[in-house]
């Protein structure tokens, strides 16, 4: 276990992680298959598929943090399933998901940083893709890109930044490798959604090849990468 800094705290915060809960967990990361029912009513979402792709971006925050922990920090939550847990929450004056950690979990990143990439992408990330899918008719495609866009959007801001920009480079290579990627799916969906380019390439374009809803959630805006 490591002790977060407040500022790092506040950063979790800033993408609804939260190391203390304002309400009751509703479900966890290994009961996602029974949770859309109540994903849907909180999210106002018209259908199934919306209110799964909805939930993955909730996800896709703290999955962005992880990888942010790792890079800035050296550090990773890395608790079972059971504990990475949901709770109802208000943002803008809308009823939305939060995601909470508790604190105990978090290690210093391995020595072979490619182990925790993994561990976070096939053991944390993909179960919840499988399980979203198991409950509703949704591409994967749109699922992982809902998760993309956070990330995208830290290593950007890392690469450009002289003093985390080494490091940053270093796990923004092992986020895409195929290899890695092949031992649980077919292919990198990040090598996919980047086609090649760089973050600095991408920003401000239609980086997207799938919708992910959000104009279709109340109080929710179409997003800035939407191909249509």
């Amino acid at each position: 276990m490591t002790t977060l800094t407040n500022d790092q705290i506040r950063q979790l915060n800033n993408y609804s992680v939260y190391l203390e809960t304002t309400g009751i967990p509703i479900f966890h990361a290994k009961n996602v298959d029974n949770a859309l029912p109540m994903i849907k009513l909180i999210s106002q979402a018209p259908n199934d598929p919306i209110a799964a792709s909805f939930f993955m971006r909730r996800v896709g925050m703290f999955i962005s943090m992880q990888f942010y922990m790792m890079t800035m920090y050296d550090e990773i939550w890395d608790g079972p399933l059971e504990s990475l847990q949901f709770f109802v929450t208000t943002e803008y004056n809308n009823k939305t998901i939060s995601t909470y950690i508790p604190a105990e979990y978090f290690r210093d990143v391995k020595e072979h940083r490619a182990e925790d990439i993994q561990l976070v992408w096939e053991h944390q990330c993909y179960p919840i893709i499988q399980q979203l899918r198991a409950q509703c008719s949704i591409s994967p495609l749109t699922l992982w890109e809902n998760v993309f866009g956070y990330l995208f959007w830290h290593y950007y801001v890392f690469l450009d930044n002289p003093v985390i920009a080494e490091q940053a480079k270093i796990d923004w290579k092992l986020l895409q490798d195929d290899e890695m990627w092949k031992k649980f799916t077919t292919k990198s969906s990040l090598s996919n959604y980047l086609k090649g380019k760089n973050p600095a390439q991408l920003i401000n374009t239609p980086v997207r090849t799938t919708c992910c809803f959000s104009k279709d959630i109340p109080g929710l805006q179409k997003c800035g990468f939407c191909p249509n």
